[in-house]
């Protein structure tokens, strides 16, 4: 466990809005993982033209290709978290991050496209995006109204979106823009980063702030974006979800959580007595708790005292599988931090090094999004969450921008102020 700090956060919608501590008491938080995927159709700025792609019919959605674009998302998240580690708090959406990767992969050849499907643990293009297009057809009904025994029904939200967002008047690829139509349901915002980069920071930024209820208000921050950014794809996705077993209020109260210094602080820790599914393994305790629709859980993974680095250096696939693999419904007594925090990443670098370094520069090949030269320039992430005795409220969002490689030559200056010849031709 890493540090905690307190705060007053500002009221979370659909809740009572009362003050509560911040407790940044995780250090990995795969948030908004596989098992939360999904699309809704964009909504466009005002002022900025849509493109729909007439006549492009999502495909209908198969359990086992769903299946495995939750296996290489959860393989990216762990390479993700390997490669952002510190000794800092971190949250992050694998899924998000897949989602906004295997969008932009669309409109990549040759080594620039074996590079990206390495990194996404794909097999091929086809296979990617029947898989992403399965899980997100799959998951899409996952929100709505539960019953809780002797409470009144609660409402789970899931909710998520991607879009396109190109120069306007730029050549891209109809294939390309019908792939991310078919299988992720992207529509497109013709924006102009030419002559009006801000108004299309803003125009994005604002998409995504609506997509995450305003938990991510600002994705791209200024300078991102430039006179030579001829693309962005983003994906957002929000997650509203209220325990299963929600925690008794009145028990919380402050109690001791030792940081990786060895220093300890007190932060709120709510309590909790019920059957939940437990498992342990050599130097960790693990338990699942369950949204209220059954099928969403929270996982939590306790490393003995003294054996975070261990279990954090080991944390991948088998790990988590050998997670699930000991969980067991046993009666728990838990007591666990009220928390929120968010992180923001450029993961530029943690990609280069996870095996895409090509796609960040000149010798990139897009040739199947447009016929220009193009590249990566940035790929943006941020993700937030809370926790609290009610549930989860956690939102996560990506950005990839491309830009033109081709750097034109600096202007030569000419005034023509002395004789000079002309002819008509």
């Amino acid at each position: 466990m890493d540090t905690a700090v307190a705060r007053t956060p500002r009221a979370r919608p659909g809740r009572t809005g009362r003050p509560r501590a911040r407790a940044a008491a995780l250090v990995t938080a795969l948030v908004l993982a596989p098992a939360l995927a999904g699309c809704t159709p964009t909504t466009p700025d005002e002022g900025f033209e849509v493109i729909t792609a007439a006549g492009v019919e999502r495909d209908a959605p198969s359990q086992e290709a769903a299946a495995s674009a939750g296996t290489a998302t959860t393989a990216l998240g762990t390479d993700l978290y390997a490669a952002l580690r510190s000794d800092g708090n971190l949250v992050l959406s694998p899924y998000s991050v897949a989602v906004a990767l295997a969008m932009t992969r669309a409109g990549a050849a040759g080594v620039t496209a074996d590079e990206m499907d390495a990194v996404l643990h794909a097999d091929g293009l086809d296979d990617l995006h029947a898989a992403f297009g399965s899980l997100d057809a799959v998951l899409a009904d996952r929100s709505g109204t539960f019953e809780i025994p002797g409470e009144d029904p609660v409402e789970l939200e899931l909710s998520f979106g991607n879009a396109v967002w190109p120069q306007t008047d730029f050549p891209f690829e109809d294939p390309f823009l019908e792939a991310l139509a078919r299988y992720y349901g992207a529509g497109v915002n013709v924006v102009d980063y030419l002559n009006d980069t801000e108004g299309a920071r803003e125009a994005i930024n604002d998409w995504v702030a609506d997509q995450t209820r305003e938990r991510i208000p600002e994705l791209i921050p200024p300078g991102a974006l430039s006179t030579f950014t001829r693309l962005v794809l983003t994906n957002a996705v929000y997650l509203n979800a209220p325990w299963r077993y929600p925690f008794e209020e009145d028990l919380t109260a402050d109690g001791p959580f030792t940081l990786l210094d060895g220093s300890a602080v007190d932060v709120p820790l709510m309590r909790l007595a019920e059957e939940l599914a437990y498992g342990a393994g050599e130097g960790w305790e693990a338990v699942r708790l369950p949204y209220v629709d059954g099928n969403l859980a929270m996982v939590v993974l306790v490393p003995d005292a003294g054996s975070f680095a261990t279990v954090a250096d080991a944390f991948d696939e088998e790990l988590i599988g050998a997670v699930d693999a000991a969980l067991r419904s046993r009666p728990v007594q838990l007591a666990m931090p009220r928390f929120e925090f968010r992180t923001q990443s450029n993961l530029n670098d943690a990609l280069k090094t996870l095996g895409m370094p090509t796609a960040f520069t000149e010798q990139a090949d897009f040739s199947a999004m447009s016929p220009e030269p193009l590249a990566i320039t940035d790929v943006l992430h941020e993700a937030f969450i809370s926790v609290d005795e009610e549930g989860t409220e956690a939102a996560a969002a990506t950005a990839v921008i491309v830009g033109e490689t081709a750097i034109p030559e600096d202007p030569v200056a000419l005034t023509i102020d002395r004789p000079y010849l002309f002819w008509i031709v």
